[in-house]
């Protein structure tokens, strides 16, 4: 009797540990946010069990109906079957021109339809025949394939789904990758591992990860990538790299994904095909649009081209005294037959010595000064790439004055997902505010309010596109780091809509990718959310900028004053001395403020108007400046160092608490990743703060835990081996 009873007491405890809510089983991040994951009983109830396509079957449409049935397999646990006629618990899959006469309202969706353009979409319950059905309607295949991801979507993140309705379309026609990756398989400021591209068994071995990386950049609705670095090799353009690119666009294709190739200037030249690279030579034109019909047979949908010329080292028109839009238009003369586009990058910068006007140089004016006398010069089909502020990717850049400054011509927005000067892929940051923030940046071109996210939409009168430069590699998790993925999901949620909110964007990527579980979703989201601004106050607060180490731009090095060119040490940045820090940009320093709009330009110009998060940007201040907080300067200054260090030692305390609720592999390895952020802000606020001390003159405000080490201690860290390099 005792024994039975001990058997059936064990039986019950058994069941209710079955019963109990324990984390997920172990995963390794390669599914990213398309996971699907089983789906409770009444989720369940309401997913449609079948597919039906109208209309002629193509790739894309293949495409979206493999992905219902993948995804629906793992939601439900029962693979949809195929079906030429609606029945009860029916997807119908069909562009505008196929929608059948049995569907009720069908004049209705067509005038949907009609303000959606081509990429957009429409989801919602109707009748066919009498039988109700979820209708994903577009009028080309690549809305189908586009709205087919945003219903899986919100099936992730819990919507019931006969409960949802959908209607969107991208505000900008042009929203690509930029991969810095090289034909060796090294990736430029990659952090996770080598290029996915592998360019040696290219083109007759395609690996079936390219696949994958087109499902997730559609599920995003990116559509097109650039396969290589700017800093190109002319090699990219010879006949072998041109077919091996051939084989990748083959699959990415079905995605609605389009290739693009950076191009160096120099290429017929470099390849002894011409005697010179000069864009007004009919000879170099010639080869130039040799080339691109050469591509375009191989490639019918090729993109263009992104050209990085006269920067940084790179050849490019100026070589032969002609400007930026010489060298952009005669490439795009040679793409245009094929209604390709080019993308020319503004990220340039020459002398760094004093300029003759007697202003001292600011490489910040740079791009503004060469390219905003050529407005109206650029062909159609030329778009100028502009980086979202006007040095070079910092961990925060007032945005740059070349937005809404060109009225004649399409600007396309470049953002860096890779995370060069926010700690790799090691620390944790979000950059969903930081592209909110540049987005919403309000240019008051005209005397009215203008974001820039309105001048890249063209709501000048023309069309523009945004870039973003790829975090993406051959690490298992594709990026590094599980929460370096939600900024390649964010970047993709928000090329497809700039008015999306980052918060939003943090609570779909955390449901997807652990679980829609508010005791998961709520501390994620506030933990994503809290921390660039953390990266910001423990690197450079205030508005400094510019003050990593050398080449691998890995830590924190202020004091670098020996490198080859004046704009390249941090301590043209910064200027820290016994009588002040910050870089003067009002009239009586380099007068970069006058760049902007005169209201944006009064705002900035005086240093109480100027927020304190871009003082040290724009302002050269004494350290006894009094802040608004009450706090001096340098109070304040090393008051943001110990906040960006506490809020790196919070993140990792609140991860800890989402161990119960999180795979133990995924776990782990934030946490690990965490641990590390603690130690390396500490590093930067401890290098930063011996260093300012040490230039000022000053003692530590009262209560301030030294530095840890010497100054000496870290001017003597060296890092030969870094990433990304």
């Amino acid at each position: 009797m005792h024994r039975l009873f001990g058997r059936l007491w064990a039986a019950f405890l058994f069941g209710m540990l079955l019963c109990i809510p324990t984390h997920a089983s172990a995963e390794d991040g390669y599914q990213l946010w398309l996971r699907y994951q089983p789906l409770s009983a009444a989720q369940r109830a309401h997913i449609p069990d079948s597919i039906l396509t109208l209309g002629a079957d193509t790739p894309m449409k293949g495409a979206a109906r493999a992905e219902l049935q993948r995804a629906l397999d793992g939601l439900t646990g029962k693979a949809p079957a195929s079906i030429d006629k609606a029945r009860l618990d029916t997807i119908v899959l069909a562009r505008g021109a196929d929608l059948p006469a049995g569907l009720d309202a069908a004049s209705a969706v067509r005038e949907q339809l009609r303000k959606l353009g081509d990429e957009g979409y429409l989801v919602r319950r109707a009748k066919l025949d009498g039988v109700a059905v979820t209708l994903v309607a577009a009028n080309t295949d690549a809305g189908l394939l586009y709205g087919s991801f945003a219903w899986l979507r919100q099936l992730q993140l819990g919507t019931r789904a006969d409960q949802i309705a959908l209607a969107s379309s991208p505000t900008l026609p042009l929203r690509v990758l930029n991969h810095w990756d090289n034909l060796d398989r090294t990736v430029e400021r990659g952090y996770a591992g080598e290029s996915i591209w592998n360019w040696w068994e290219l083109p007759h071995i395609i690996d079936p990860r390219y696949t994958d990386y087109a499902r997730a950049n559609a599920s995003l609705g990116i559509n097109g990538t650039v396969l290589n670095n700017v800093n190109s090799k002319a090699e990219v353009l010879g006949a072998p790299f041109i077919a091996k690119a051939a084989a990748i666009a083959d699959v990415l294709r079905p995605y609605g994904i389009r290739v693009f190739l950076s191009v160096r200037w120099s290429t017929p030249l470099e390849m002894k095909q011409t005697k010179t690279a000069d864009p007004l030579d009919p000879e170099v034109a010639a080869w130039w649009k040799n080339k691109a019909d050469e591509i375009y047979r191989t490639i019918p949908d090729f993109g263009g081209f992104l050209v990085k010329a006269n920067s940084e080292g790179q050849p490019g028109p100026q070589d032969y005294r002609r400007n930026h839009a010489d060298g952009a238009n005669m490439l795009a003369r040679a793409v245009a037959p094929h209604k390709g586009i080019v993308m020319w990058r503004a990220f340039v910068y020459a002398s760094p010595e004093e300029s003759k006007a007697g202003k001292e140089h600011d490489r910040a004016v740079e791009g503004y000064d060469q390219f905003i006398p050529l407005d109206g010069k650029f062909d159609d089909n030329v778009l100028v790439q502009v980086k979202n502020g006007a040095i070079d990717f910092q961990p925060r850049e007032p945005a740059h004055p070349m937005f809404g400054a060109m009225p004649k011509t399409p600007l396309i927005m470049e953002f860096q997902i890779t995370k060069e000067y926010l700690g790799f892929a090691t620390h944790l940051a979000y950059l969903g505010p930081m592209f909110q923030e540049t987005l919403e940046f309000d240019t008051r071109i005209g005397g009215r309010k203008l974001t820039v996210a309105d001048t890249i939409q063209g709501k000048q009168g023309r069309v523009g596109g945004i870039a973003g430069v790829a975090n993406i590699g051959s690490s298992r998790n594709w990026s590094g780091s599980i929460f370096d993925q939600a900024n390649w999901y964010m970047y993709g949620r928000m090329a497809w809509d700039q008015g999306l909110d980052s918060r939003v964007i943090a609570r779909e990527w955390t449901a997807q990718t652990f679980s829609p579980d508010a005791r998961v979703v709520d501390p994620v989201v506030n933990l994503m959310m809290r921390s660039r601004e953390a990266v910001v106050d423990y690197m450079t607060p205030l508005g400094l900028n510019h003050v990593m180490g050398s080449s691998h731009h890995h830590g924190p090095a202020p004091w670098v004053d020996n490198l080859e060119r004046a704009d390249w040490n941090p301590i043209y940045y910064h200027r820290a001395g016994r009588d002040g820090i910050g870089f003067d940009r009002t009239a009586k320093g380099s007068n970069a403020v006058a760049q902007y709009a005169p209201e944006v330009a009064r705002r900035f110009a005086d240093p109480k108007t100027t927020p304190p998060e871009l003082l040290l940007w724009f302002h050269r201040l004494p350290w006894d400046y009094k802040m608004p907080s009450g706090r001096t300067l340098w109070e304040e200054l090393v008051a943001r160092y110990d906040h960006g260090v506490a809020e790196a030692a919070a993140m990792q305390a609140e991860w800890q608490r989402m161990k119960p609720f999180v795979d133990a592999q995924r776990f782990t390895d934030t946490a690990q990743r965490l641990a590390q952020q603690h130690v390396e802000a500490q590093w930067w606020r401890d290098a930063s703060i011996a260093y300012f001390q040490d230039v000022s003159g000053l003692p530590l405000p009262a209560g301030v835990r030294k530095p840890a080490h010497s100054l000496d201690h870290y001017k003597s860290i060296r890092f030969p081996y870094a990433p990304g390099i």
